[in-house]
Order: C-alpha cells, then structure tokens, then sequence
C-alpha cells in the first residue's frame, strides 16, 4: 500500500503512524497493536514485556558512553476514541483508519484520526527504530485503555519500571509543556423504565452538527451538548406525549455532537402541533451557538404505528432529569487567567428496553471540588429515582516546584526554535498522575505535537508540527545522555 504521509524526518515517523492507524485500536480493543509492538521489539532484539490488559514495556539501551545516566520513561496510550460522522461506514472493530494529507495536515476520511495518542506510539517507535538518537537508558511504556478510565495505567505494574524521569506524549498543544493535570472518573446513574404497548403517530428528531470535543480540554468552550439540547426540546413534548426513544453521545468524556429521540402522541394532529413547535425551538437554539454554524436538528412526524412507550410520567421523569443535570464548567481560578478547575460532562444518554442510563465525566484538580460535583449528581439520583456507580477514577497530578526535566525542555525549545516553552497546568486526565501516585520522586512533563479536534472526526495534526516534536525529543534526550 503507498505510503500517504510524506516528506517527514526521520521516514519512519509517518511510516510507524500509518502501521499502527492500519490496526484498529479503539478501547478495548488493543490486543493486536499491542502484538504489533512486541513483533516489532523481537525484531529489533529489544527487551520488552507484556501484560494482560496489552500493556507493553520496551527498553533500548543508552548510547555509547551514556550508560551509566538514569533510566528516562517515554510513555503514551494505544488507544483512541473511536467516533465517527452520521452516514460513514466504518467499522472500528475490524477496519483500519483511511488516511488523508491535505496541505500538509493529516487527518483521517469521516472518523477520528487517533493522533491522541497514535502520535506518542509513532515518536516512541522511531527513537527505539534509530540507533543514531544519542539518549540515555529508555523504557517506553505503551499503555491501553487511557481513554475509558485510565485502565491500562492503572493495572501496570509500575514497581517493574526503572525511571525516575518520564516523558509524557500525550499533550496535544505544540510550544506547550503540561505541568500538572486534573483528576477524574466516570459516574453513571441507572433507573429501570417500565414500558407498555400503545398505538400512537411518532416525532423524530435527529439533533446533528454539532462541534463536540474532548470534555477535559474543551469544555471551558461552551460548547453545545447535543444530550442537554435534545432534553430541552423534549421537555414540552412530554406534557402530551410519550418517549418512545432517547440516545445521545458515544463516550462519558466526549462532548456529545449528535442525539436522536422519539415521542409518540395519540393522535396525527397533536404530533404536527408538537414538531412545529419543537422545529420553532429548534431556530431558537441555533441563533444562542453562533460558533456551531453546522447546527441542525431534523423533526420528523412518522406514520401511525404501534409501539412500547414509557408513560408519561416515567417521559418527563427521565427528560427532567437530563434538563437539571450539571454539565459544563463549574469552578475557574481567577489567579490563574481563569483556568478550569472543576467541571462534568454528560457524554451519554441511554434508554434501553427496562433501564435508562446517563453517563457523567466529572473532572477537577481539587479534591473538595470533586467531591461536591459527585454529591451533585447523587441528588440528583435519588431526586429521579436512579442509582448511582463510580468506576476509573484516577488522581490528577500535582505541579511540582522543582523539574529538572521541565528544565531542560525549556532550554532545548528555546534553542531549537527561539522561541520559550509555555507550561501550563492541563484540565484533563493524564497518565502522569498515576505513575506519580505510585512511584515517589518522578520528575514528569507531557509534550506533544498539536492536534485539533481531538475526540471528534475533525481531528486532525499538522506534519510539521509532528516533525518538530520529534526533533525536540530527541535533543532532549541527548541532553539527558550527557548530564
């Protein structure tokens, strides 16, 4: 197959990136690229070990003369967020990602393209790949499962590794060095639904277009949630009618693009009284997103048909339970140019035959902040009847006033481009944070090249940006050697 990227140095940047994008590797499903890198760490006669969430280690050995330096960890997650644009047909479980360069930016055809975190594989492969990068001892660790939880990381046995010095790829901003991270979980509230069979003519409305993004990084854009609009054009249709269907998002820690849901009414007359209003609202809530210019949401009355329908009150039960869900920002720091330091995402609604399910992905730097969010949503529970299960949750990651690492970036980016390396603190979660919990003493930093659109199909990543990256990589190392 023909190479798509091009023009990259080292050759083997692009090459690695297209390798691991031909296997498909969203959540869970990590077991082939992770055989894929023991192959290639037997091929090149590397030591490496793989555990049984498809967690893999490889070490290369320092350069000639830097063998006594300390160990340094180059760590990213195999894993992507699998999402894709209403029509496409791919199937993430089976299929590779289809690649395209348009003036120079790699982006993948109707889906997310995985540079969060392909691109960390693809820098960590050609270090290893290259015997010329002057660097000291190296332990790349390849984790799974980032994007549901941090899991992969969780369950790595970090007693195993060596470093005390770990570079993070997983930032997604060139120029900008994260020095500290928000924790994080998933929080789901479940309540059983009683449905029963009633003859009646449905509304459909397929909410669409809109920009998403990843819930940590750009949430403080206010970004519209397709879950929070699709509730708030239901509320009034509930009064008469009856939910037959509600499902929005793919992912707790995705803002949702798309949601779709129907309402049966009695009668033909009452169902076009109910979409010509809805579709009023509709052009009401599209002049509030000025900057979502994509905004649509098709209403549809469908033909008469029978069907099982939750009653009216379980309707207006579950709608007023997304309307008064917290979502969004809630807390900022105005000593810090107004930094987000808690905030939730509600990246999922369900409703299946007997039970109906909203998935939460609160964040925050600041326990108390956490804590209160999590007290929020468990009033809200008990308030609609729901249960209440918190699972992946993972610490976030304390600025330390003291990096010799964060040092050194800062004088190889300065020299490399004359320009000064930002640091700034990251309201997301990163594996740092784990790593830090359990190994005392790490001195850590995140880097990356800049990616856009992360966690939706418009991601995309500028070459040259990924080039660069690996340029300042390998300087860093080879100041690390020499040290």
């Amino acid at each position: 197959m023909e190479s798509v990227i091009k023009g990259l140095e080292p050759e083997a940047l692009g090459r690695f990136f297209e390798e691991i994008s031909a296997i498909p590797r969203g959540s869970g499903n990590e077991q082939a690229v992770s055989d894929y890198l023991m192959d290639f760490a037997r091929q090149r006669g590397l030591e490496a070990w793989q555990d049984e969430m498809w967690n893999v280690v490889i070490r290369k050995a320092a350069s000639p003369g830097a063998e006594d330096r300390p160990a340094v960890m180059l760590q990213g997650h195999l894993d992507m967020v699998c999402e894709k644009r209403a029509g496409v047909d791919h199937d993430f479980q089976k299929e590779g990602l289809r690649l395209i360069v348009e003036n120079g930016v790699l982006r993948a055809d109707g889906t997310t393209l995985g540079g969060d975190n392909g691109a960390a594989v693809a820098l960590m492969l050609a270090v290893l790949d290259d015997d010329g990068v002057v660097r000291p001892p190296l332990e790349c660790v390849f984790t799974t499962r980032e994007e549901v939880g941090l899991l992969g990381a969780g369950s790595l046995d970090k007693s195993r590794l060596r470093a005390r010095t770990m570079i993070n790829l997983d930032s997604e901003e060139e120029g900008i060095a994260t020095v500290s991270c928000a924790g994080g979980m998933c929080v789901t509230l479940r309540r059983p639904v009683r449905r029963d069979r009633v003859r009646g003519v449905p509304v459909r409305l397929e909410l669409t277009g809109l920009l998403g993004g990843h819930s940590g990084t750009d949430i403080h854009r206010e970004r519209g949630n397709a879950c929070k609009l699709m509730a708030r054009l239901l509320r009034p249709m509930t009064d008469r009618g009856r939910l037959l269907t509600f499902a929005g998002g793919s992912k707790d820690n995705a803002i949702p693009r798309e949601c779709a849901a129907e309402v049966l009414f009695l009668t033909a007359a009452e169902a076009e009284t109910a979409a010509e209003q809805a579709r009023a609202q509709v052009r009401e809530i599209a002049s509030e997103l000025p900057l979502e210019r994509d905004f649509a949401c098709a209403v549809t009355v469908e033909a008469e048909r029978e069907a099982k329908a939750l009653s009216p009150s379980e309707s207006r039960m579950l709608v007023g339970a997304v309307c008064l869900a917290p979502n969004g920002v809630r807390c900022r720091d105005p000593r810090a140019s107004e930094a987000v330091v808690a905030s939730l995402n509600l990246g999922v609604v369900r409703m299946e035959a007997a039970e109906a399910q909203l998935v939460f992905a609160p964040r925050s730097s600041v326990d108390s902040l956490q804590h209160e969010t999590e007290t929020l949503l468990a009033l809200l529970a008990e308030s609609f009847g729901f249960s209440v299960e918190t699972t992946g949750r993972y610490p976030g990651w304390a600025y330390a006033e003291h990096s010799p690492v964060r040092e050194v970036f800062r004088d190889c980016y300065r020299q490399l481009f004359g320009e000064e390396l930002r640091f700034e603190h990251m309201h997301a979660g990163l594996e740092c944070g784990l790593f830090a919990a359990a190994m005392p003493g790490l001195d850590a930093v995140a880097v990356g090249p800049t990616i856009l659109g992360v966690h939706t199909p418009d991601e995309r990543m500028p070459l040259d940006s990924f080039q660069r990256t690996y340029r300042l990589l390998t300087a860093v190392l080879e100041r690390l050697a020499a040290e």
